[in-house]
């Protein structure tokens, strides 16, 4: 069962998510991006990117690099109707072919 707001997809490496979002998008089914993965590409961390200080890192970050890159969510709530959600799984298969 999914979480009550969203359901979380991570893209294999040869699926263009952002492609993938905006095919979703445009039929009226709605994303959002994952706000994970390597937090230190987000904005807010700039200035201590640039400075160096206030955070270290640990291995290569290459999991949650690929959580920021590849991973979205597709809206979801008890509401839906198993013609909604038939229409969500058959847009992405769709897509994907």
């Amino acid at each position: 069962k999914p979480s009550w707001f969203g359901f979380l997809i991570t893209c294999k490496e040869n699926i263009d998510k952002k492609l993938l979002v905006n095919q979703l998008e445009s039929r009226g089914i709605q994303t959002r991006s994952l706000f994970a993965g390597n937090l230190l590409m987000h904005p807010c961390f700039d200035n201590m990117r640039e400075s160096g200080e206030g955070f270290r890192v640990i291995g290569n970050l290459e999991n949650t690099n690929k959580i920021m890159n590849q991973t979205f969510w597709v809206g979801v709530y008890p509401g839906l109707t198993t013609d909604m959600i038939d229409y969500v799984a058959s847009s992405i298969t769709e897509i994907l072919n």
